[in-house]
């Protein structure tokens, strides 16, 4: 099972939070991003080439039985739901059979909005509270998966 994060729009304290917990938990992490994005990491980063929905389609290909998604992309997350452990939106919240449709209608009537050269609200500024919702969701599924953690120190 690894961790694959789509890293084109992911924030930077949720790629922090994903690399604790592949090194307290000895999981891998891959994070997949095109060209235009530079990532320093200790774990695994697929760089691919500048396109719409490149990452995706790379996603995509790699992704796993029992792979866990980091994204928030609703589309990408459509792709691989029935594959996935779990889907966790950078915003700290599941996206899962639930709810999949309910955010792809979202997304399809903004489009629609801003195709009508009407403009939508962008997305707030990030929040401590989003980064523990994040954290916890993470946690929370390694936890369910069995996953121990190596470091005693930490309490989740």
């Amino acid at each position: 099972m690894e961790i694959i994060i789509d890293g084109d729009a992911c924030p930077q304290r949720v790629k922090e939070i994903c690399e604790e917990a592949a090194r307290e938990f000895g999981i891998e992490l891959i994070t997949v991003v095109d060209i235009d994005h530079y990532i320093v990491s200790n774990y695994q980063v697929i760089v691919v080439e500048q396109g719409r929905d490149s990452v995706d389609y790379k996603i995509v290909q790699i992704f796993k039985e029992g792979d866990i998604l980091i994204t928030q992309d609703y589309g990408l997350a459509s792709l691989v739901l029935a594959k996935a452990s779990a889907i966790i939106h950078t915003a700290g919240f599941f996206i899962n059979k639930n709810n999949i449709d309910t955010l792809l209608q979202s997304r399809y009537i903004s489009e629609r909005i801003r195709k009508q050269g009407m403009k939508t609200k962008g997305p707030s500024k990030r929040t401590k509270e989003q980064d523990e919702n994040f954290r916890k969701c993470l946690y929370k599924v390694l936890h369910e998966l069995g996953y121990k953690s190596r470091s005693k120190t930490r309490e989740h």
